[in-house]
């Protein structure tokens, strides 16, 4: 086996148990989005959105990787909420920007705090094996 085989080979297996990881603690995630009272698409949008610099439709679809009329959805069911409003762009009136309101900024950072808190598993670890991984995470960009 070569080394660029040997590093494909283990690089298959750390995303595999990562991943895996992910899936297997989804639900502890899940359940705090459910306590927020947000979908998983609300999730990426808060993650995608602050109260100061606006995103506009466009730049939210694409990031979001879907038309532009699922971005209008996800907007209007945040602005429904009172978590996002629309404003003016300020070089081009066509244009939108969305922004997060005061109470959309405090839920992203509750709802931050819920997605950020290890998993069980991972509390469970002893501190070597904790700073073990942390240090293995920092090597990804």
């Amino acid at each position: 086996m070569t080394d660029d085989e040997e590093r494909a080979a283990l690089a298959g297996e750390a995303w595999r148990m990562m991943f895996d990881f992910l899936i297997r603690t989804r639900p502890e995630r899940d359940t705090a989005l459910a306590e927020l009272g947000l979908t998983a698409n609300e999730y990426k949008a808060l993650h995608s959105l602050d109260a100061t610099s606006g995103r506009t439709m466009k730049e939210l679809a694409a990031e979001w990787r879907c038309d532009a009329s699922t971005a209008t959805w996800t907007v209007d069911r945040l602005q429904r909420l009172d978590l996002a409003e629309r404003r003016t762009h300020p070089t081009d009136r066509r244009a939108r920007l969305v922004v997060l309101t005061p109470q959309g900024a405090a839920m992203r950072a509750e709802l931050m705090r819920a997605m950020y808190a290890p998993p069980a598993e991972l509390r469970e670890l002893d501190a070597a094996s904790l700073r073990t991984i942390r240090d293995a995470a920092t090597l990804l960009p």
